[in-house]
């Protein structure tokens, strides 16, 4: 099996392009694919766009739905599959919705990351380019969300921006064939 890094970031704004790069990536591996979703339906539209998502992504995907505990779906994974985690932004709401320790979630999350052996893309947002929010709960989990980018970025062993649905290699090189 080819070699793929073990832990890629993808980072990009809404609806650029991120999560169709990272599946891209994954399924390029020909590797069993597993997908930990952090999103939570609490309405029927975000219902109906989970289960849109699931049909796009087809049968061949391994789904874990973890909106909290990342470690834990991480050890449900099947060997040497390549994890595709979408995404680190909602992950990060339902903490501080749930009233979590952040610091402590972050802590967590990324000793799971580095303990897998399997390889893990990450797609998170990049939510520090646009207006400052005007609430302090919006200001807290942009900060949140900033020093969580950048700690997985630092743990990262790729990390690609994606804008526009074109990636840019900030970390790391993409494997052959998809540079």
């Amino acid at each position: 099996m080819p070699t793929f890094p073990h832990l890629t970031l993808i980072l990009g704004g809404a609806r650029s392009g991120k999560s169709a790069f990272a599946e891209s990536l994954a399924t390029s591996t020909n590797r069993p694919r597993a997908y930990i979703a952090t999103s939570q339906a609490f309405d029927t539209e975000m219902e109906a766009k989970i289960a849109k998502h699931r049909l796009d992504r087809g049968p061949d995907w391994q789904t874990i739905e973890a909106p909290l505990d990342i470690g834990v779906a991480l050890a449900e994974v099947t060997a040497k599959s390549i994890v595709l985690i979408d995404c680190l932004t909602l992950w990060l709401s339902n903490q501080m919705h749930a009233d979590a320790d952040i610091d402590a979630e972050v802590a967590n999350l990324l000793t799971s990351l580095s303990a897998t052996q399997n390889p893990v893309i990450c797609v998170s947002n990049e939510v520090g380019m646009g207006l400052v929010p005007d609430t302090p709960l919006g200001r807290h989990f942009r900060d949140f969300q900033g020093r969580l980018n950048r700690k997985v970025a630092e743990n990262a062993d790729l990390a690609v921006f994606v804008a526009a649905g074109l990636p840019l290699t900030l970390k790391g090189a993409l494997p052959k064939g998809l540079a």
